[in-house]
This record gives structure tokens, sequence and C-alpha cells, in this order.
């Protein structure tokens, strides 16, 4: 599961950004048009295309309306959560219509994966008074098995001469999962089939609170805190878990199952500084911990450098890492209880995530802007974990994930 108090950090990030700017600007007869197009490509894996188009208009008096659109496309193959064999394995597929086979020694892969996503957001900036605005915001995002409604909400008050400005976000997300197949029951049996419902519901409701502080003209800090409480349907009802026999083999295969609720927790620091060169350098660091046991640390480091006749490069760096959920097990055995919960999805366990790469763009006469980013991705964990027996010690039981990202964004006045 992703975090899901983007909207109104992103909010906040824009805040951050206009502590800088200047006075309230008259009414604009144009639009400041962003669009985007990322290219996400895994190793054997999963590929996805996202055109965003993101458009902005200032109303006057430093009031400003923007939209976004984003219309996502994935495909290829995504892991099950089973742990390879030394013999060949058949699946059957989420739909009950027909079924896959994986190879002997492969990590099992349903290769059928795909959909589309259309997500739409609309966000209204207005100041109050002289020291306090408000962000209001709406989005709708519909897949093929979800159908995600939101809104939000951001407060900000400048003190301190407009050196300080605090924070605070409200959001407020309803899911309907909707899986292919129906839901199935968690920790029974995949050959069994036993279905519970066709759809099941999800509740997310983040509170967000920062502070952000300009140290001299050339530099700022920030500091978030944010809570997310999640409530209601949490499993993944496209992944297993395998149960292993006395050797290592596959018995049979469970789906897998999650509590119905959790409650996470985080600490977000940024810094950025503008140097007497014009470069700019960002560095930012998160902490999340959750009460699935899930902790992660995340830093992040961009460095742009101003050229010549408009141009600019700015390479990125970012490292994360995350420890493994409480019921996250590679395997279960065939001799053991079954638990209350328990998942195999690889994005729940212990894990440490590489990001690097560059961006380089240029400033148009008209103010336009074209840039173009290249980065590589690499998650890796454990492979060979000590609780590994039979035929398993000889198995990759967390194989490594690499993907290649590429971006082109263009911003022009419309």
């Amino acid at each position: 599961m992703q975090l899901k108090n983007k909207k109104i950090a992103g909010l906040l990030s824009v805040a951050t950004c206009t502590l800088l700017g200047g006075n309230a600007q008259a009414e604009s007869e144009t639009w400041d048009i962003d669009s985007a197009l990322l290219i996400y490509n895994e190793t054997d894996r999963v590929s996805a295309i996202e055109p965003v188009i993101n458009a902005k208009k200032d109303l006057g008096d430093d009031e400003i309306l923007s939209m976004k659109l984003v219309l996502d496309g994935l495909t290829g193959a995504s892991a099950n959560g089973a742990v390879p064999s030394s013999q060949p394995q058949t699946f059957t597929r989420p739909s009950g219509k027909g079924s896959y086979t994986t190879q002997a020694n492969e990590t099992p892969l349903d290769d059928t994966f795909h959909d589309t996503r259309v997500s739409y957001s609309l966000n209204w900036d207005k100041p109050l008074d002289r020291n306090n605005r408000r962000n209001l915001g709406f989005s709708f995002s519909r897949e093929y098995d979800f159908t995600s409604v939101g809104a939000n909400a951001l407060w900000s008050h400048d003190m301190n001469q407009k050196n300080t400005t605090l924070t605070g976000g409200l959001s407020l997300e309803l899911d309907a999962i909707t899986p292919v197949g129906d839901t199935p029951q968690g920790l029974t049996d995949m050959d069994d089939r036993i279905r519970v419902s066709s759809s099941e519901d999800r509740t997310l409701l983040d509170l967000l609170f920062g502070v952000t502080q300009i140290i001299d003209k050339n530099s700022l800090f920030q500091v978030n805190y944010s809570l997310s409480q999640a409530n209601g349907y949490m499993t993944d009802p496209y992944k297993i878990i395998s149960v292993v026999d006395s050797s290592g083999e596959p018995a049979y295969y469970l789906y897998e199952k999650r509590p119905e609720d959790r409650l996470r927790q985080s600490v977000y620091g940024k810094y950025k500084r503008q140097l007497d060169n014009k470069d700019i350098i960002t560095t930012s660091y998160r902490f999340m911990s959750d009460d699935w046991g899930v902790r992660s640390h995340t830093l992040d480091l961009t460095y742009r450098v101003k050229m010549e006749n408009g141009y600019f490069i700015q390479p990125h760096v970012r490292y994360y890492q995350q420890s493994a959920a409480d019921f996250y097990h590679y395997f279960l055995t065939d001799t053991q209880a079954i638990p209350e919960f328990a998942s195999a999805d690889y994005r729940l366990g212990e894990m440490t995530a590489t990001t690097i790469g560059v961006k380089v763009g240029k400033t148009l006469s008209d103010k336009h802007v074209w840039s173009v980013r290249l980065e590589m991705y690499q998650q890796s964990g454990d492979s060979s974990p000590d609780e590994a027996f039979g035929q398993l010690q000889n198995q990759d039981l967390y194989p490594d994930v690499d993907a290649v990202i590429a971006q082109f964004n263009y911003s022009f006045k419309w």
C-alpha cells in the first residue's frame, strides 16, 4: 500500500515555494500548463506509461485555481507472492478462468497483469487575509477494479514578518475495491476459491502539521509531521503465500490476509539553499513507522546546476530502507498453525532501494521550459533468509527489482 498523504504534502510543498514569492498579482489571462510523460520499466516485470497535465491559473489577488489529470497504463508481469520451486508450478488466474505456469526455479509471476487509471484533482488556493490562506481540493481516481474519491484542505498562517509559516492539513479518501473474480477469503486455499463479496471498502484519514522557516534570502527549512489512519479492506486480493512441506516444496497456496486497520506516522525535514553561483541544493529526510511493524528511512538529494543559455542539469540520489511488517513471511510450513495475518508481498518485506539519475532542461526565450529526466532504480532484500530450508536454500527468495525511469516535461503558457 502506498502512502496516502501525498495530496496535502504536495500542497505544503507549494506553500513552501511561495514563501519566497512576491506580492499579489493581477488576474492572469493565461493558464500555466505543465505537461509530462513518465515511462517506467522493470526488467522482465511491470511497465507503465503515465501522461500528466497540470494546469494553473492566477485569478488575481494571489488566488490560484489548479487542475491535474493523470492517465496510467500498466502491463507486464507481477510477482504473486509464491516461492520458487524445483518443479514447475501452476496457478489459477484471479478470475478463476484459466491458469498460468511458472517454470522450475523461477519466481512465480502473473504475466497477464494490466491496469489503466484515470485520476483528476482540483485545487482552489485563496488568501483569507494578510497572514492566512487556505487551499481546498477534490480528487477522483478510477481503475478497472478500484474507485477512489477524496477531499483535502490545507490552512497556512504567516508570522515573523512572513519568514515563518505554520500549516495544517486534512485529507479524507473513500475507496471501493472490486477485485476480478470477487474478494477471496483470506488465508484459504487458492484452489477452493472461497469468495466472500464482490466489493470491499476502505477509508483513509490523513492529518499533516508543518513549519517552514526562511533562514536567509537564499535558504529555508521545512519540517512536517503526518498521521494517517486507514480502515477497511487492506489486503491485496491477488497475492498468495506458499505453504511448504518438509522438503521446502510448495504443498498448496493460501490467499494473503492483512489487518483491517493501519496507523502510520512520519516526520519529514527538507533544507533548500540557493548558492552564490545560483546553483540550488535540496536535501530531505523522512522517517515513517506504523503499527504493522514497518519502519522506513528515506534520504533524498538533488543539486541543480545553472548553465549558460538557460540550460540546467540536476543530478539526483535517493536511498530508501525499510523493515518488514510483523506478518510478513517468505512462506508458511504445513506443520505450523495458520497465523491470524500473513503476506508474502515483497513490498512489505525488509528491503533497500536506491535511485540514481539526472535531469536536464532549458528555459526558452518565451519562458517555456522543457526537461528530460532519466533514472535507474534498484530494489533488493534478503534472498537467502535463515529460515529457508530444503530446496528453498537453493532459491532466490527475494529477487532484485531493477527499473529504468524516463520522464519528459514541457511547461508553457496557454
